[in-house]
């Protein structure tokens, strides 16, 4: 195997692409396109660490990792990035796992942190016992939890699966909402369109909690209006709104990255809390991501009540913290 130092995200982009598509922790996230754009915004005092592993042209492995001075992490964090993880072929992770840490010890690395693990991730079967006999100490926590689940084909068998108390509820809300004379809802996802009406949903998002308007940091206002103009341009976003009398009352911004569909951000205005217009928005993209053909609606990080109203089930996201003993 043949190891090239990462000096950018777009050295083997092709075949990035093609490694994700056989890795098992395939995700947005991971994509070059995603982590190149966190990179431009907060890699500023890091310094890329990872690498590629290559075998006769064939790309085996993305190690995408960031230093600061004996201390190394993942590119992008848990803020931004709901999972994280090694891209790794499959049948390659007992040789990638032990290269991994003869570079990172030659690198005179003393702790690396590892966020947002699914829990299905090969790196927590692999890396423990193989850090284990380079002299490296590991612990793992639970770091959040990620609902979600499997659509069925059709709207219907879809609230057939909710508990009576949820499928009621949902039934009673849209019934009031649709009761109203002017409603409607629609989605953007032309890269234009988006840039144009994204102001809209930052102003919803913010004023629909008060953990969300400090969440939105300048910094991370940039990320988001860069990140959504990037995933848009590669035909990943849906940003839908919910409208009221012709005025924006719910958004959310989607992304649909193979089979599922990811509820990546919300909000709505408080003072229509009457009408259910932020339980409703995010049930109408999950309504839509049925009739779109999605097979799996992701609430991502959080466990949020709505989440669970909606149908969600847990998935327990991993933090390992790795230290040279």
């Amino acid at each position: 195997m043949g190891i090239v130092a990462m000096e950018s995200f777009q050295q083997f982009l092709s075949e990035w692409e093609d490694l994700l598509k056989a890795s098992p922790v395939n995700s947005i996230y991971l994509t070059p396109q995603w982590q190149q754009v966190w990179w431009d915004y907060y890699g500023m005092d890091r310094e890329l660490a990872g690498f590629y592993v290559d075998e006769s042209g064939l790309l085996m492995a993305v190690a995408s990792l960031s230093k600061q001075g004996d201390e190394v992490t993942f590119t992008g964090g848990p803020e931004t990035f709901d999972y994280n993880d090694f891209l790794v072929r499959p049948g390659v992770e007992s040789t990638f796992f032990p290269t991994l840490f003869k570079e990172l010890r030659s690198d005179g690395v003393k702790s690396i942190t590892l966020c947002s693990l699914q829990e299905d991730s090969p790196t927590l079967e692999y890396l423990p016992d193989v850090a284990a006999t380079h002299g490296f100490v590991v612990s793992v926590i639970e770091e959040d939890v990620s609902p979600g689940l499997s659509l069925p084909e059709t709207w219907e068998a879809y609230l057939a699966q909710l508990s009576k108390k949820d499928r009621h509820e949902l039934r009673r809300k849209f019934r009031r909402l649709e009761a109203l004379d002017d409603w409607n809802w629609y989605y953007l996802e032309s890269a234009s369109d988006i840039e144009d009406r994204f102001d809209e949903f930052l102003r919803l998002m913010r004023m629909s909690a008060p953990e969300k308007e400090e969440y939105m940091t300048d910094e991370r206002e940039r990320f988001f209006r860069s990140m959504a103009a990037k995933m848009a341009r590669l035909g990943l976003v849906k940003l839908f709104f919910l409208e009221l009398n012709g005025v924006s009352v719910a958004a959310s911004l989607c992304f649909d990255y193979g089979l599922s569909r990811l509820l990546y951000n919300s909000g709505y205005d408080p003072e229509m809390s009457f009408y259910s217009v932020g339980l409703l928005m995010n049930a109408i993209c999950l309504k839509d991501a049925i009739e779109q053909g999605a097979v799996y609606f992701d609430f991502l990080r959080g466990s949020e009540p709505y989440k669970y109203h909606l149908g969600g089930k847990n998935h327990t996201l991993y933090q390992m913290v790795v230290t040279k003993s």
